[in-house]
Parts: C-alpha cells; structure tokens; sequence
C-alpha cells in the first residue's frame, strides 16, 4: 500500500510552484497545497493556503492546519536588493522548514535555485555549467539557503535535495507572478504585428548568436516528483530542457508562428519603448476579444531586456540528473510554438 503523501509548494502561485502543484495535484498518491502570502483560488485536486512565510508563527500555525506534510517544495521568490534578497529567503525558508518539521512527518525537502548559482547574472561564466562549479562572490541567496537547508538536515529524519532551472517558461499565465519569456516575446511579437513592423530581435547581436537555454515548467513538475521521491539525498541538479539553441535561429520560427516579416536585430530597451504600450495593448484586447488581463501583468519588461541582452552562453548541463535516473528531454522549438498555440487557445493573443 502506497503510505500518504501531502506536499506543500510555497511560491504557489508561481511558475514554479503552480506548476509542481498542478502537477503532484494531477498524479495518484499526493494531496497538495500551495501557500503564498496572497490569497489564491484551490484548484481541482490542489487546495491553496494564505501564508506569510515571514511570519515564524503564523507559517507554523497555518501549516498545522493542513496536516502533516512529508514533502515540501520551496519555490517562493521575493525581489530586492542582493542583501535583502539573502535575509528574506533565508528566513522564509527557515520559517518554512521548521513549521512543517514540527509535525514529525517531514520526510524531504526540495529547494529550487538556478542559473544565478553559476553568475550568470554578472557575466560570462564556465559552460556547461555543472553542480560542482565553484561559487561566485557573494552575497547570493542561493548560497545562503543552500547552506542552511543542508545544514539544518544533518541528524533530521528528513532530508533535502536542490534543483537548478534555468529560464522557466510556461502555458499559463500566472497573474504577474513570475518572469515567462514565452509570453514576453508573445505579447511584442503581437504588438509589433499590430503597428505593421517586422519581429526584430530587440536584444544585442552577441546575445543573438549566443547558446541559451530555458525550461519547461511542465518538464521542470516532472523533474520536482522525480526529486522527491527517486534523487539522492543531499544531492544538486541542474535540470534543463536538455538542448541548446540560438536567439537567431529560433527567432525565425518566431516570426513564422505570427506569421511576421522577419526584421534585423535591433538592440532597444523593452522596459523603455514598452512602456506606453498599454493603451494599444487594450485596443487589441477590445478587436480581438482577449482575456482582459492588465498590460503590465503579461510581460516584466526588464527581465526580458536582460534575457535578450545576455551576451554570452548560458548553458548548464543535465547529464549529473540523467545518470542518476531522470531522463526527461523537451524540444524547444516544439516547446515554444506550443506554448504560443496555448496562449492562442487562452485567448491571451490573438
């Protein structure tokens, strides 16, 4: 007989977390619940709990309501400067695992990290990057949680394992909550077909012909059960498509799905020339018959400046995660146009 197994996600409504819930929520043998400090809708088999993690007790209280949790999934994400970033995440973490360890039933923790452990946000880095690298200069919050969750797990009947992704895309869209390139580069590829332009590439032309890569959020739900259940204890994956491409190849296939000239690259700033778009953008939403989302929820312009602006490779190799038994591959170029007839079907372009 199959022993019960409750996971709790914080980051709920994230990319990440409502992803790894809709995903544990979809297969036999889980009871899920997302927490985050904003309230939230339960869906389906997943229920959602409102949570302050920064609130020791009241993440232990509220946690005792759900039951007594054996998995828990770390994918809350708060902006702000390095240093505040390291004091925030350590303690909702902190918060986060000692709640639910009061319950005696904690069995894993997972924690969910990325790229930046590598520097990729400073400049060019070793790739393929692999889990062993050494640190960059600090402060970093991956670092700092890192070390205190596997820390805090020496002696405990629980344990914990990391995962690295990198770029997390999705289907969904996700209410402001997180960055998704997928729906950034939907979202200008349709305005700039609206104003009759050809799809430029709004980024440099080193990061046009430089390797990337990115994750798919299902993939990535995949990935999280396989951790929690099958990894190595006290172990660190990079997971990742599992391929590499190039801005200027896959752009071509941009511009064919929206059915766009394909214009050259032309380095602007998103966060600048995007930002009086909000009145064409509800012009659209009104000829089309879009889902009325807010302009400013369907694309973080700035993350997207840096994605498309990144001028070197960034790439982080799965082989440690293969050998240790997931073999999960995604196609990016499936993956995208997937994505794009999604957002289609959700009416979130037309």
């Amino acid at each position: 007989m199959t022993e019960a197994r409750l996971a709790v996600v914080a980051g709920g409504l994230g990319v990440i977390g409502h992803a790894v819930a809709e995903h544990l929520a979809s297969r036999g043998g889980w009871e899920v619940v997302s927490v985050s400090r904003r309230k939230g809708q339960s869906a389906g088999k997943a229920r959602h709990a409102q949570i302050d993690l920064l609130d020791a007790a009241a993440t232990k209280a509220g946690l005792a309501k759900l039951g007594k949790p054996t998995h828990l999934f770390f994918a809350a994400l708060m902006r702000a400067d390095p240093q505040e970033q390291v004091d925030l995440h350590v303690e909702m973490l902190r918060n986060f695992v000692n709640g639910a360890a009061a319950a005696s039933s904690l069995r894993r923790v997972l924690l969910y990290e990325g790229a930046m452990y590598y520097g990729s946000y400073l400049g060019p880095f070793k790739t393929p990057a692999i889990e062993s690298d050494p640190r960059v200069l600090p402060p970093n919050f991956y670092y700092s949680m890192e070390d205190w969750l596997f820390a805090e797990s020496k002696g405990k009947t629980w344990d914990a394992v990391v995962i690295r992704p990198d770029l997390v895309c999705t289907s969904g869209f996700m209410d402001g909550h997180g960055f998704n390139i997928a729906l950034l580069i939907a979202v200008y590829a349709t305005i700039c077909k609206e104003l009759g332009i050809p799809l430029r590439y709004p980024g440099s032309a080193a990061a046009y012909r430089s390797l990337a890569q990115v994750t798919d959020s299902a993939h990535l739900a995949h990935a999280s059960e396989w951790a929690a259940t099958e990894a190595p204890a006290g172990e660190t994956f990079n997971v990742a498509n599992g391929d590499f491409f190039r801005w200027e190849q896959l752009w071509e296939m941009v511009a064919r799905f929206f059915e766009m000239p394909l214009g050259n690259q032309q380095q602007i700033s998103l966060t600048t020339l995007m930002k009086d778009k909000g009145p064409l953008w509800q012009s659209i939403v009104g000829k089309y018959g879009l889902a009325p989302h807010p302009y400013d929820a369907l694309a973080y312009w700035p993350a997207g400046d840096f994605v498309l602006n990144c001028g070197y490779d960034v790439m982080t190799s799965t082989v440690k995660a293969r050998k240790a038994g997931f073999h999960g591959v995604v196609d990016t170029w499936e993956m995208f146009e997937r994505m794009f007839t999604g957002f289609r079907r959700q009416r979130l372009i037309p």
